[in-house]
């Protein structure tokens, strides 16, 4: 077994490769006798959590995944749905999590790099890129390090590549100092006859590597490191992360693009996770066919790797294409001319069998669909935490008024909540100048170029709800962002989701998982808005503490006319009305902003959503936005109303005043409510439109002048000056990382 030396000769390889003893006799039984090392280091990395979903898989299947409008749904390399006109676009979110906590500028680079080549891999052009991430405080040094390296890196290869990044979400909370959080979604457009699929094809097709050469970097990468836990002596354990190189993908990505358009390939898989051993038996699983791979044909920049290595290498840069014996040398020339590097690795075969070859032997031979389809499906248990109940009545007594000046100025200060330009400012999100609406705001808008049509995209997440009631706040999360992108105009057509949490050995972290998974469903289904892809991310513990359950929604929405001047929050002028729509009146603080900057505290139990509200305030979000009656919108979430309209008074440059009768309404954080400027001439219709969908309404107050005034009834008002609520959202980041 010298082939994989990962441990002491006293652990066995199995175990070192992170498989369990069951596990291990389970390939036993499929093979009829011990496997080889490679074919051992090929069940390690395919079974191993991040590629076989082993503790999620039996769950998985109650998200709704079914529309008129979805081509392509969970399994493949991304979820595809119709634009209409013969437009399709793919979408694909994925974590690299722990590879970013150990090295935070490749790991997040390498994180851009493969959630790129998802979506190109199914015939798109990557246009968009948006970033969820979260860290522990500011206040600390090695959380610093991690938010700078891990901007850094997806900066650095989102620019070079040439794709922008037009939105995401920075959030920092101590449950993440041992664990940050490193979400990536990407969107990809495409014409319908390019549609590609990660098939191998029928007998006789052939494998053809292209791209980077391969090497030791990576090996058992995001299989292993995605699979396990981080403690105090796991340091020295941890493999190399890969080291990304965006030049050569851009090249790979042209050079795949001009494949595709041309015809020449049956299908292609890339190469991420599992690196070969994964590119050569899905797409054979997929099409039921087996396969002769010949390690000695890959060409590599180390010399002297074990076939183990090889196949287990997640190097950069790399996807292997399927084509017929005929059209073999017109790939290469293509290769040739993106100056990539290319070579027949494979053939594809009758019956089932991946045999894999090396300086002439033969080192494995497995039924390639048993990587996948015999893949361990656990049934973890799991249950409502001991703790839970306490938590829910855990509440804060809020018997005296605060300090309203104070209160809304630290809400402004706090990272997560403030500015956070300081990130998206390092990238680029003007690249192909298809931007329509940029970082900043509630959602991100695209244009299609050569249509009338706007991809508007929102990612949210919000761990402290989701730790106080993972159902609800599951649930929440995509009413958010559906929200969010029909404020844009464009009405909600598909999600994709990172579900982001703890140890799946814990059967409440296994219950936090269960329960978010129902609360997306719901909403999803009350919205009719299909899941057409993700990711599980378990294993976000160090050294016994989990994260917070923290799944992430990526909301993909589509305006077709697209809004010839869709609302901003830069655009409120001096004397617009300002309006509320959705319930007033709420009184519960559970999970707030305002608890947990004011007070340290987090506990209670936030608001359940109501759905058929929910679906009402969105389709009158987009009907205003498509209006041209409403300037400016912006979603109630975090901070409540007071830090809502104090956002929008600071990019539009115009101070607010703002009526209340409870102090606790300003920052109360119930779902299902947004915020409008609306000019004068406008107010009743715009309220009538509100009537007609049964939304209730109130106005709260007018914008103008240069203050945020906070008036209640006849008592005296609170006023904060604007230029000071502006420096204090504006450095509050910048001032803590410098």
């Amino acid at each position: 077994m010298s082939d994989v030396d990962l441990a002491p000769e006293e652990v066995p390889v199995h175990q070192a490769l992170g498989m369990t003893d069951e596990e291990f006799a389970s390939v036993q039984d499929i093979l009829g006798r011990d496997p080889e090392p490679a074919e051992l280091a090929m069940y390690s990395v395919m079974w191993s959590e991040h590629c076989s979903y082993k503790s999620s898989r039996a769950h998985l299947g109650r998200f709704p995944s079914d529309a008129p409008w979805v081509v392509v749904g969970p399994g493949e390399n991304a979820g595809v749905v119709d634009l209409g006109d013969g437009w399709y676009a793919a979408l694909r979110i994925e974590s690299h999590n722990h590879p970013s906590f150990v090295e935070p500028y490749q790991g997040a680079a390498t994180g851009v790099g493969g959630i790129l080549r998802d979506i190109f891999t199914m015939g798109a052009r990557p246009v968009a890129l948006w970033d969820q991430i979260r860290f522990g405080p500011l206040d600390d040094a090695m959380n610093r390090y991690l938010f700078n390296g891990v901007v850094s890196g997806i900066a650095g290869y989102g620019n070079a590549v040439g794709v922008p990044t037009i939105g995401g979400e920075v959030a920092f909370e101590e449950c993440y100092a041992g664990n940050p959080l490193v979400n990536v979604m990407c969107l990809g457009i495409m014409k319908a006859e390019d549609l590609v699929y990660g098939t191998a094809g029928t007998p006789g097709t052939i494998a053809v590597l292209l791209g980077n050469a391969t090497g030791r970097d990576g090996i058992g990468g995001a299989s292993v490191l995605a699979s396990a836990s981080f403690d105090e002596g796991s340091s020295e354990k941890r493999p190399s992360v890969q080291v990304g190189d965006p030049f050569e993908e851009k090249k790979l990505i042209e050079a795949c693009l001009e494949l595709y358009r041309r015809s020449l390939v049956v299908g292609v898989q890339d190469l991420g996770a599992a690196g070969l051993s994964c590119a050569a038996s899905e797409p054979a699983a997929r099409a039921g066919v087996g396969m002769d791979l010949d390690l000695d044909a890959v060409h590599v920049r180390e010399g002297d790797m074990t076939p183990a290595e090889l196949l287990m290498s997640e190097s950069q840069e790399r996807m292997m294409a399927f084509v017929d014996e005929a059209k073999v040398d017109e790939v290469l020339a293509v290769a040739s001319k993106w100056e990539i590097d290319a070579a027949v690795v494979g053939t594809v075969k009758a019956g089932s069998d991946l045999i894999v070859r090396h300086e002439g032997a033969v080192v494995a031979t497995i039924p390639a669909a048993s990587l996948t389809e015999d893949a361990p499906k656990l049934h973890r248990p799991y249950g409502e935490p001991a703790w839970q109940q306490d938590l829910w009545t855990n509440t804060l007594p809020l018997l005296q008024v605060p300090n309203l000046k104070d209160a809304l100025l630290k809400l402004l200060d706090d990272p997560s909540l403030a500015d956070p330009r300081w990130a998206y400012e390092q990238y680029d999100h003007m690249l192909f100048t298809n931007t329509v609406v940029e970082p900043g705001h509630d959602a991100s808008m695209i244009r299609v170029k050569g249509t009338d049509k706007g991809l508007s995209v929102s990612t949210d997440g919000n761990g402290r709800h989701c730790y106080l009631d993972p159902r609800r706040g599951g649930a929440r999360l995509v009413y958010e962002s559906a929200l969010n992108v029909a404020m844009t105009g464009a009405r909600p057509m598909a999600v994709v989701d990172n579900l982001n949490f703890g140890n799946p050995e814990k059967t409440g972290v296994m219950w936090q998982f269960v329960e978010t998974l129902e609360g997306i469903s719901q909403a999803c289904e009350a919205l009719d808005v299909p899941v057409i892809g993700g990711n599980v991310s378990f294993y976000n513990e160090t050294d016994g503490v989990d994260i917070f359950p923290t799944p992430v929604v990526g909301m993909l929405g589509m305006a077709d006319p697209m809004p010839t001047d869709p609302p901003r929050l830069d655009q409120v002028s001096d004397g617009d009305h300002l309006l509320m729509f959705g319930p007033r009146g709420s009184r519960n603080l559970a999970g707030s902003a305002f608890e947990k900057v004011m007070h340290g505290h987090i506990g209670g139990r936030p608001d359940e959503p109501d759905p058929y509200l929910a679906k009402a305030i969105i389709e009158l979000a987009a009907q205003l936005a498509c209006s041209g009656k409403v300037p400016a919108m912006h979603d109630i979430a975090e901070g409540g109303v007071a830090l809502t309209v104090a956002e929008m008074c600071i990019a539009s440059e115009v101070g607010a005043t703002i009526n209340f009768s409870t102090w606790i309404g300003l920052f109360a954080e119930n779902p299902n409510r947004f915020v409008a400027a609306v000019p004068a001439e406008h107010v009743e219709s715009v309220l009538a439109m509100a009537e007609e969908l049964d939304v209730p309404t109130s106005e709260l107050g007018r914008f103008g002048g240069d203050v945020i005034s906070l008036q209640n009834g006849s008592h005296e008002s609170t006023e904060i000056p604007l230029a000071e609520a502006t420096v204090t959202y504006r450095t509050a980041i910048p001032r803590r990382m410098s």
